[in-house]
């Protein structure tokens, strides 16, 4: 099984929806559909954030923008004066996971707390844990709210294609095409499933991108794009 990079965590963003989400979504689409990943982009999760954080307590914010700042943060030497750097991937990693754990298990069942663990599966994902990562974002996915429990059911059901569990991976993608949110939208899902079964099932794969690709925008660029790949 190949191992999950971080540069595909941080990818295939691009919700057409309303609010900060999608302007921020807008500002980064060409990073963003780049690359097929697994998890939520660290860029989504902020965008996630700040959409939400007029609304929480300010000692949980400053936890959680810690964190993801940590996430962010430069390795090796700083290229501007100030930045955070970590002399190796592992320690900054190392130093998100504690961060990340310390608020989960202090303000566990709120807001930030859901989001704490949805980034820790996206985290451990990356590594290639995927017992772990199933395990917070399950946890994520029946505890969050709609946006980010859609989040962590879109971070699952790549798992759960990356298991070998096709089955339980369309189910919980076509369930998202169903009940979309502001964060996943159903074109999104749309495309997710897609790509996951084009190879084992071009039929459906395009019967999933046909009403896509008539659309504006980057959607109906990327099924395009998807489309072309559908074997014959």
């Amino acid at each position: 099984m190949a191992r999950i990079t971080r540069k595909e965590l941080k990818s295939d963003k691009f919700a057409q929806e309303v609010g900060l989400t999608v302007d921020f979504f807008e500002e980064h689409r060409q990073d963003l559909v780049r690359y097929g990943g697994i998890a939520l982009v660290a860029l989504a999760l902020i965008a996630g954030y700040m959409y939400y954080s007029r609304h929480q307590h300010a000692a949980r914010q400053v936890a959680l923008y810690t964190a993801i700042e940590t996430s962010e943060a430069q390795v090796g030497a700083a290229s501007e004066a100030g930045a955070m750097t970590f002399p190796t991937q592992q320690a900054k990693d190392a130093q998100t996971v504690k961060q990340l754990t310390d608020l989960m298990n202090k303000d566990g069942g709120t807001a930030e707390g859901y989001i704490a663990e949805y980034f820790l599966g996206s985290m451990r994902a990356d590594q290639g844990n995927f017992a772990d990562a199933e395990k917070f974002l399950l946890e994520a996915a029946q505890k969050a709210d709609d946006k980010y429990a859609s989040l962590a059911k879109l971070s699952l059901a790549q798992i759960y294609f990356q298991e070998g569990h096709a089955d339980q991976g369309e189910k919980t993608l076509r369930d998202l095409m169903a009940h979309p949110t502001v964060f996943v939208s159903s074109d999104q899902a749309a495309i997710t499933l897609a790509r996951q079964i084009m190879a084992k099932n071009p039929g459906a794969a395009r019967k999933l991108l046909q009403p896509l690709v008539s659309k504006t925008g980057q959607t109906g660029q990327v099924a395009t794009d998807l489309m072309a790949g559908i074997p014959q």
